[in-house]
């Protein structure tokens, strides 16, 4: 049988690059080497490497993404795309391999592009009846009226950068006083936010990917955190318990299933996505979607996985075949 050559690409241009490793060393290890050939490929601002398990890191050559592995040149047969936040969730790399013609695991440009952009995702799903947070948005250098702002959104509110993810950025603004601080914040990360009504219930992630073209969801994800939000400390610090199956009731569960299969289609995903919801008097809100959800050891996606009787080995040989079978 031929192995194929999969490169593991981590890492990112975002403050999410060093969580991005983490993803992509655990698909590392994951990956059966009976069926594959596995390359760690780091994408940072300073250069493109393949990284071999021993020896010098080795330079990517951009124009066909090939690199030198002793005397051989190895081009990969797909790419496992781990990277959080730009370049690999927000569209760029996913449309330069297609113009390369190398398959990759997440969902296309497109996809990845409008999902990336919370305010168009938003957009384009309230058209579809899917329920969210009131929202209102700000550009930089936009005149800001606090009391307008409250008055649309109420209080306490959410003020979150338009394009980041890992909570980067994001307040939960309970006074007046502390929204234009939460905006300066915000516009750290991205130039363009989102400041939304907090929605009152349970909050709850869910993964779903495709196996054969069927949508399949994962088990919920509760997220219980000990601080006033799902921020960074409370995703990476231990500051939040995350209780897999949620504690929801049949009906809601029945609920949430429709919808994250709805959100999978009508944004045409590929790949495995992690959509958060808040379930407000039983009907899920939609938060956003993310299409390259962390896979590190502390992540949700592999705890949801191993509910299901899975072992991540068998999942991710899922989303390279998907992947290479999809490939357009």
């Amino acid at each position: 049988m031929h192995k194929k050559n999969v490169a593991v690409v981590m890492g990112g241009y975002s403050s999410e690059f060093e969580i991005s490793l983490k993803s992509g060393a655990v698909v590392c290890e994951t990956l059966d080497r009976n069926k594959y050939n596995v390359y760690s490929v780091h994408v940072l601002i300073e250069g493109w490497y393949y990284l071999p398990e021993n020896g010098e890191k080795r330079k990517i050559n951009k124009d066909d993404f090939s690199f030198s592995e002793g005397e051989k040149k190895i081009i990969p047969d797909i790419i496992f795309n781990t990277i959080h936040g730009t370049p690999g969730e927000d569209g760029f790399l996913q449309a330069y391999l297609a113009l390369l013609n190398i398959p990759q695991t997440s969902a296309d440009f497109y996809a990845a592009a409008l999902s990336f952009n919370k305010r168009d995702c938003l957009s384009v799903l309230k058209n579809y009846g899917v329920l969210c947070a009131n929202s209102v948005y700000v550009n930089k250098g936009n005149e800001i009226d606090s009391e307008e702002i409250v008055k649309k959104v109420g209080l306490p509110c959410f003020v979150k950068p338009n394009r980041a993810g890992s909570s980067f950025g994001v307040s939960k603004v309970h006074t007046m006083e502390e929204l234009i601080p939460a905006i300066e914040k915000a516009y750290n990360e991205d130039h363009e936010i989102i400041i939304e009504t907090a929605l009152v219930g349970t909050e709850v992630s869910v993964g779903a990917y495709r196996k054969n073209g069927e949508i399949i969801v994962l088990p919920a994800t509760e997220i219980v955190t000990e601080n006033d939000f799902f921020d960074y400390e409370a995703k990476y610090q231990g500051k939040s318990e995350e209780i897999t199956p949620a504690r929801i009731s049949e009906e809601e569960t029945k609920n949430l299933i429709k919808e994250v299969e709805q959100i999978y289609h009508l944004l045409n995903m590929k790949g495995i996505t992690r959509s958060e919801f808040i379930l407000q008097k039983g009907k899920p809100h939609f938060l956003e979607i993310n299409t390259n959800p962390g896979l590190s050891k502390e992540s949700i996606i592999p705890k949801q996985v191993r509910e299901t009787g899975m072992k991540l080995s068998e999942f991710f040989d899922i989303l390279i075949e998907e992947a290479i079978l999809n490939q357009n």
